[in-house]
């Protein structure tokens, strides 16, 4: 084995568990969701921290306890300004520092530190973590954008720790692509709310395509990174599921809805799955 693929597999830094721990999370809990119901206990607070919007509305009743730790869906643009300031701010940083020289604030380098970033990697990296950024603030930028001018949220709900989670899922993702740089180194209009059954393109083969287009965005950055990048394919492996376990939720309410659905379109993967 190469000296790099030994020293990428022997550590495990705090970045690299945490990824590791939420992939392993949505694996079980995707593989929990596929055994036949009636083979486990049902529990209202684990399927009301999985589900959210439609999925959470068609799913099992909820108790009054659990409907009180609901915030709107439309809090979703919360995450996105959040990206968009935060990880503004660490390619502000990163574009100072590869192009003036200037260092990082001594905050974020203690930080990055902390959390197990890059100290003994080529500067190679450090242009591939700018690209990445790059990528990673443009498709923020475009999912706020969205959610202002192209999503119709109803009155669909998230639980509070949904909302949470995701407020700080970006920051982490911008410290995750941050922390490969070595340290030692330098308004539409609302038609209905109704659900309907889309054709063509993607949704010929997924219910959908726009989880499938999501793991592909951060394949891309993978790919940015190189093949043998550990820290960030564990971030597409807890995408990959995560993904996959809201794409089942959706496919598995758009067969409760449309008793018409399409028998040959899978959840999340064309043809598999």
């Amino acid at each position: 084995m190469a000296p790099w693929a030994e020293a990428e597999l022997s550590a495990l830094n705090p970045l690299r568990a945490v990824w590791l721990t939420l992939a392993a999370a949505f694996l079980l809990t995707l593989l929990l969701q596929l055994v036949p119901s009636g083979l486990l206990p049902g529990c209202a607070l684990f399927q009301d921290l999985i589900r959210y919007g439609k999925t959470k509305e068609g799913g099992p009743s909820r108790p009054a306890a659990c409907r009180a730790f609901d915030v709107p869906k439309r809090y979703f643009s919360h995450f996105y300004i959040i990206s968009v300031l935060w990880n503004g701010f660490l390619l502000w940083s990163l574009t100072r520092s590869l192009f003036v020289g200037a260092p990082f604030p001594n905050w974020l380098h203690h930080l990055l530190r902390i959390l197990g970033a890059a100290q003994f990697r080529g500067d190679e990296l450090v242009l591939s973590a700018f690209l990445v950024l790059v990528f990673l603030w443009l498709h923020s930028l475009r999912r706020l954008f969205e959610c202002f001018y192209v999503s119709v949220f109803s009155n669909a709900m998230i639980h509070v720790v949904q909302y949470c989670f995701g407020l700080v899922y970006y920051v982490l993702v911008g410290l995750t692509v941050l922390s490969q740089v070595p340290m030692d180194g330098r308004n539409g209009m609302v038609i209905h709310c109704n659900h309907r059954i889309p054709f063509g393109d993607w949704f010929e083969y997924v219910s959908s395509p726009n989880y499938l287009a999501e793991l592909m965005i951060y394949i891309s950055m993978a790919v940015t990174f190189g093949f043998h990048n550990l820290t960030w394919w564990l971030v597409v492996t807890y995408v990959f599921f995560n993904q996959a376990l809201s794409a089942f939720l959706s496919h598995k309410f758009y067969k409760s809805k449309f008793v018409s659905y399409p028998k040959h379109r899978k959840a999340f993967l064309p043809f598999l799955f």
